[in-house]
């Protein structure tokens, strides 16, 4: 993929205002712990998240959607006549149908001649919506899109510690399966692309590459079982090791081929964002890649993993950080379970 006409207008997210440590996890655990031999620290000691955060218990993924587009579209100052297409990226939506799109295009007053629908592809759904609008506009579909999504992580964790106090077959073994949701956060994100003629940053998407690997699709899966678990919050059963090595073999073809694509090699690489997922994927993922740790801008410590909102939300806090400098080459540099890579370059 190769982009001549379409530029990054803003990038903008939305932190939840509640702090859950991974200490106050393990304080509920601690029954658990006591009965398994574990020794308290050893999520964040494993993980490297010390922290997450949620929102009010109840909250939809559009609601803070909508404030997130709001917000960014303010910030950028574009025309909101121009919008071509509004995609809802995030793993989390407000029902089945309609599209969670829907009502977030709704909240936050678009045309409506414009495109709206729901993309879902675990951690990738934003990339992909990225993907989706930069060739429509490219192609001269549209002038200009939103891809934004949201992740609502305390059902899914608090069911989570639900399960374990009340299941007395778990074992050391059988825990493992189980630490990944507990490093779940929260999060919003939202990402504007317009066509270069209608850019007042100039901040051109350049292109990329994708690769898969479905023989492991299973090694991560997540859904609703209310029959076993009986409510309707969400279950996720990770094999993390396994995931670990399966994304990062994945990952590394993927970025070879991204380079070519984008005639690049790692020493023209000036800052890159991951997939926040912890400490061990991401000195591997860097690691294999041989790209500089100091290059990368890690969130996953303070938001846990926030699934597809994770890498924009770091991105979107570098830039109000003021890490980006002008004419940096920027690698995003998305993984998720299915397995799935898309890898993105961008000249700020």
């Amino acid at each position: 993929m190769r982009y001549e006409h379409v530029c990054i207008e803003a990038v903008s997210c939305t932190l939840p205002p509640h702090i859950v440590t991974s200490d106050d996890i393990e304080a509920q655990l601690e029954p658990v712990y006591e009965r398994l031999g574990l020794p308290a620290g050893r999520l964040e000691l494993m993980t490297g998240i010390r922290e997450r955060r949620f929102f009010d218990p109840g909250t939809l993924p559009g609601t803070i959607s909508a404030l997130t587009v709001n917000r960014l579209l303010d910030q950028a100052q574009l025309d909101r006549k121009y919008l071509g297409a509004l995609i809802h990226g995030s793993v989390c939506r407000d029902q089945l149908e309609p599209a969670t799109a829907s009502g977030v295009h709704h909240a936050a007053g678009l045309p409506n001649t414009a495109l709206v629908l729901d993309i879902s592809n675990a951690c990738l759904g934003l990339l992909n919506g990225m993907v989706f609008l930069a060739n429509m506009i490219e192609m001269g579909q549209i002038r200009a899109g939103v891809v934004v999504g949201t992740e609502v992580g305390r059902d899914l964790v608090e069911g989570t510690i639900e399960d374990l106090l009340n299941d007395d077959t778990v074992t050391r073994k059988s825990i493992k399966n189980d630490f990944a949701s507990l490093t779940i956060g929260s999060g919003s994100a939202a990402i504007l692309l317009c066509d270069r003629s209608l850019s007042r940053t100039g901040h051109r998407l350049l292109g990329g590459n994708f690769r898969t690997d479905t023989s492991n699709h299973e090694l991560c899966a997540g859904g609703v079982e209310a029959q076993k678990h009986g409510d309707h919050r969400p279950r996720m059963q990770t094999d993390s090791e396994s995931l670990l090595v399966a994304g990062v073999n994945l990952a590394i073809p993927t970025w070879e081929q991204t380079k070519k694509t984008l005639g690049w090699n790692n020493a023209d690489v000036d800052r890159v964002f991951t997939h926040q997922v912890g400490k061990a994927h991401r000195k591997l993922l860097l690691e294999k890649l041989g790209l500089d740790p100091e290059l990368d801008y890690p969130t996953v410590e303070t938001l846990g993993n926030t699934g597809a909102a994770a890498l924009p939300m770091a991105w979107a806090l570098g830039i109000e950080n003021q890490v980006l400098q002008a004419d940096d080459r920027v690698a995003l540099l998305g993984i998720g379970s299915g397995l799935n890579s898309l890898m993105l370059g961008v000249q700020w």
